[in-house]
């Protein structure tokens, strides 16, 4: 499917974000796959993901009401993107919906796992490692796929400061210490990391969830960024 092919598409595709700043994340990356401006519409619930954190736990309660708030974003959509991975089980528990409902993490895992070799996730926040770790782990579908999963904390502490440019470059310079290291394909394991994908020194680009789950959507080949 070809950039030309997307533009002549009409699809209302909705996305669940716990991130005000994903948006434009997202925004941008259906820009690049000539996607129209009207196709996105984004629900912002931070709401949802403090109660997880707040509990401790993805209740049962809070999965229902997670639940809700998606099957009500599928009514009025050709697709949903749920972009939070603290939300994403919920989606895996939503196989029966009338329209395709893709978690973003997910997405990037599996366009990630495409390319065998060793993957370099570069992980911000440390409560998503182990979780990050069994969902790529989960897609390897070529044998001798190696996973690290390299924890990057000054980039979180950075973009919860408010210094997003340092945020990003900080990102950057990791992605470019994991190819300088020998990965085949670096993963940004955040949709928020997506802006640092061009200022990547290297001649390949990181995957990022925005990108890999639009693809998915509109049914397009990964590829680079």
């Amino acid at each position: 499917m070809t950039n030309s092919d997307l533009e002549r598409q009409t699809m209302r595709i909705s996305l669940l974000h716990t991130i005000d700043g994903n948006k434009r994340v997202f925004d941008e990356a259906a820009k690049q796959l000539g996607l129209g401006d009207g196709d996105l519409r984004h629900e912002v619930r931070p709401d949802l993901r403090e109660a997880v954190q707040q509990a401790g736990a993805f209740s049962e309660d809070l999965k229902a009401q997670t639940a809700r708030c998606v099957l009500d974003l599928a009514a009025d959509s050709d697709a949903v993107i749920v972009s939070c991975a603290t939300l994403g089980p919920v989606v895996d528990q939503l196989q029966d919906a009338a329209v395709p409902i893709v978690r973003a993490d997910r997405a990037l895992a599996a366009a990630a796992a495409n390319g065998g070799g060793k993957i370099a996730v570069l992980c911000a926040v440390a409560s998503t490692i182990e979780a990050n770790r069994r969902l790529f782990e989960e897609h390897i579908v070529i044998a001798g796929t190696l996973v690290e999963i390299v924890h990057v904390e000054p980039v979180w502490t950075l973009y919860q400061s408010g210094d997003i440019a340092g945020s990003h470059a900080a990102a950057a310079a990791a992605a470019d210490e994991a190819y300088e290291a020998g990965a085949t394909v670096v993963a940004f394991a955040h949709p928020w990391m997506a802006p640092a994908a061009s200022l990547v020194r290297a001649k390949q680009r990181p995957l990022h969830s925005a990108d890999a789950a639009l693809r998915a959507v509109v049914k397009q080949p990964a590829g680079g960024v």
